[in-house]
């Protein structure tokens, strides 16, 4: 189990995190982050390849013959959220905040890079992929767009993000669904607006709203299987503006999860029918406006069994466990995985606060222990590349 000696490097590391985590920036709007990764990388000899997708970037280490190419992933936007930790290196930024750990997700692979380019019997191609507006503008499919595999091309590619609720320093992951895809769709209910007490002359679009509210609840108990796992969630319901006024209009806001692209199909196929046939009934109309979010994350079964392995061998058996399902959240490395075989693998937070919370804040002892994992992939693979 011996790991790489991050120790001329520990306190920086931690140096690191503490300062991207006081300089949040929402997706696409990185100027300091990523030119602060860039600065780090410059410094231990990487050239550094900017402006991918507009502020992602790609450092790569290439030593000895041509070889199949590994890639690690790392995201580093942040949420529009005002933090409520406290802590000493809060955000300086006003109404943002990293409450999904993407600063300690992208000090961890700085660590994987510095380790690497410092072993000099690594024999091998890496790429690391540092990604702008994970959370909510699909950055992994806009860097992809921009040509990533094209000019950085991978034969596998990891990921590693950190899970509150699992151990400390605990991995897990699964082959198969580890994530569900998200989409959301906006629903305009048109009626006919009126005097409260006047209900018979008008067609009201809260009535409509709520019976489609209602309806939407059976979507996933009547028609999804019991063994596939989804979500239909209305999250936002407006309408009206007085207590004695009917409004013309109600707007319901909807995301939908799913493992299971057929099911994710389905679903939409069936929030359309029953919200137009509930409106139908009340003689009022419908529109729909959908946001095709991110499919579902899906491990290829091989690049599991890799990573299981390499944690296995280097933090001990009782460092990893499989999870019994996907978690319901979503994530756009979903779009690199369409591409290239690989796999998402969570590392533990701890008893923190979840994410996406204002509490929330990145667990330090996990570290040099994620940096460590990225460092065992890369190396692994040359060790089965040369039988070594």
């Amino acid at each position: 189990m011996q790991h790489p000696d991050f120790s001329p490097i520990r306190a920086k590391l931690l140096e690191f995190r503490h300062h991207l985590h006081g300089i949040p920036e929402l997706g696409l709007s990185e100027i300091k982050t990523p030119a602060f990764i860039a600065e780090q990388l410059e410094s231990w000899g990487y050239k550094v390849h900017r402006g991918i997708a507009t502020t992602g970037l790609v450092a790569s280490l290439e030593r000895g013959r041509p070889m199949e190419a590994i890639g690690f992933r790392a995201d580093f936007d942040a949420l529009p959220m005002s933090e409520e930790t406290a802590v000493p290196y809060a955000s300086e930024h006003p109404g943002a905040m990293h409450a999904c750990g993407h600063d300690g997700h992208t000090t961890m692979l700085l660590g994987a890079a510095w380790a690497l380019a410092q072993d000099r019997s690594f024999d091998g191609t890496v790429h690391f992929i540092f990604q702008p507006a994970e959370e909510n503008l699909g950055g992994a499919r806009l860097m992809i767009d921009d040509g990533l595999f094209d000019r950085f091309p991978c034969q596998r590619i990891f990921a590693l993000h950190n899970l509150p609720g699992l151990e400390v320093g605990k991995f897990a992951t699964r082959a198969g669904a580890i994530a569900a895809s998200i989409d959301v769709v906006t629903i305009t209910v048109k009626g006919k607006g009126g005097h409260g007490a006047l209900p018979e002359t008008t067609v009201d679009p809260v009535v409509v709203g709520s019976s489609i509210v209602m309806a939407l609840q059976t979507l996933v108990a009547r028609n999804v299987s019991p063994h596939e796992r989804s979500v239909v969630t209305v999250g936002s319901f407006q309408a009206g503006s007085a207590a004695n006024i009917i409004p013309d209009i109600a707007v319901l806001e909807i995301s939908m999860r799913a493992t299971n692209a057929a099911v994710r199909a389905e679903l939409q196929r069936r929030i359309e029918e029953v919200a137009a046939f509930q409106a139908r009934s009340f003689n009022a109309e419908v529109d729909f406006a959908w946001e095709v979010g991110y499919p579902a994350t899906i491990n290829a079964p091989a690049e599991v069994d890799r990573a299981a392995a390499s944690i296995s061998r280097h933090f001990g058996a009782d460092a990893f466990t499989w999870l019994d399902s996907p978690m319901m959240f979503s994530e756009d490395f979903s779009f690199m995985l369409e591409r290239v075989p690989g796999a998402y693998i969570l590392i533990g937070n701890g008893n923190s606060s979840g994410l996406h919370s204002k509490t929330y804040d990145f667990n330090d002892a996990i570290l040099e222990r994620g940096a460590a994992l990225f460092y065992h992939l890369a190396k692994d693979a040359d060790r089965l590349r040369t039988g070594l």
